[in-house]
């Protein structure tokens, strides 16, 4: 069996990620905000997005 594949970046404090070379996701903790075919437009999405406080604080503490 084979272990999925994942590709996983963290901008302006939300999660980009994809799986398996399927679509960038632009997540919280706890929600997905969007999908896109590419990574430069989830990057794009994330940075224009404001700070997610709540990401930093909780990475930060551990």
């Amino acid at each position: 069996m084979s272990m999925p594949m994942l590709n996983r970046m963290h901008m302006n404090g939300y999660d980009v990620l994809s799986v398996n070379n399927g679509p960038w996701r632009v997540c919280t903790q706890g929600d997905r905000l969007a999908s896109f075919a590419s990574r430069e437009e989830a990057l794009a999405y994330a940075a224009a997005l404001p700070g997610n406080r709540a990401r930093a604080r909780s990475h930060k503490a551990s």
